[in-house]
């Protein structure tokens, strides 16, 4: 079956023309986000939103109140903060991925976790739930952190409000560098991908190519080392910026591997 641009850039995450924007503003919105005491000083008042207090409180709720820990990753209400807090808010429409994969074992070489966007291995490991009961959810210092990062992330969403992309390049800056001896590692993050195909602005197309003939694709026009500069980051995600203000994606969706998965969850 042959694929359209608008359906490959559905599945993989790609952006996908649309009404144009104003470039200059979305770098201006960077860099006043990059500022120093910027973030600290959005999530304070994120703190105060009634939205996140109810949030909050319905997660702490629905942990004490949960069976076990299955029962608890089933929750929305759960789900609702705990994957925003471990970087997979994108992931909230799929409970059952999400139950499979946080609770596999993240050292494994094989499994559920080697056939997904990376994150998942990286939010499984932050959370060491694999062979625990419901008192490792219930640990008062990963609650914390969960809570830290769920304000963090609704501070981060406030700014897709004004600016399409924008937590896309933060998550980018922050995450770049710990990824960049390897192409297949930014390629396995749905988000790193995103922000380096739409900054060289590859066509949705690559999507549906062999794995190797992409990698080629990027690191012929992004040499993997320019990670490791946090100049050169900066500016990438600058370049994304300018890319989505231009051409604002209509939805943002998994890539095809987690859509696989989810489906047989």
């Amino acid at each position: 079956m042959d694929l359209s641009a608008t359906l490959a850039a559905n599945l993989f995450g790609y952006a996908a023309p649309s009404t144009g924007g104003d470039a200059a503003s979305a770098i201006a919105m960077l860099k006043r986000a990059t500022a120093t005491g910027a973030q600290a000083k959005g999530v304070a008042l994120e703190q105060k939103d009634p939205v996140v207090i109810t949030a909050l409180a319905q997660f702490n709720k629905a942990i004490a109140n949960a069976k076990d820990l299955k029962s608890a990753l089933a929750d929305p209400r759960v789900l609702a903060v705990l994957l925003p807090g471990v970087g997979m808010a994108d992931q909230i429409p799929y409970p059952g991925l999400a139950q499979r994969a946080l609770l596999a074992d993240p050292t494994a070489k094989t499994g559920i976790l080697t056939q997904v966007d990376s994150r998942w291995k990286t939010a499984a490991t932050t959370l060491g739930l694999f062979g625990k009961d419901l008192s490792a959810l219930k640990d008062p210092t990963l609650q914390q952190t969960l809570t830290k990062n769920y304000v963090s992330y609704q501070y981060q969403k406030s700014l897709d409000a004004q600016q399409p992309g924008m937590s896309d390049a933060l998550y980018f800056i922050n995450n770049a560098a710990a990824q960049a001896g390897n192409v297949y590692n930014v390629m396995g993050d749905a988000i790193l991908r995103r922000v380096v195909t739409g900054s060289l602005e590859l066509p949705a197309e690559l999507a549906v190519q062999p794995i190797q003939d992409q990698a080629k694709a990027i690191t012929s026009r992004l040499p993997m080392s320019k990670l490791t500069d946090p100049q050169q980051v900066y500016k990438i995600a600058q370049r994304y910026l300018m890319v989505t203000a231009e051409n604002p994606p209509a939805t943002t969706t998994p890539d095809i591997a987690t859509l696989a998965m989810s489906l047989r969850a």
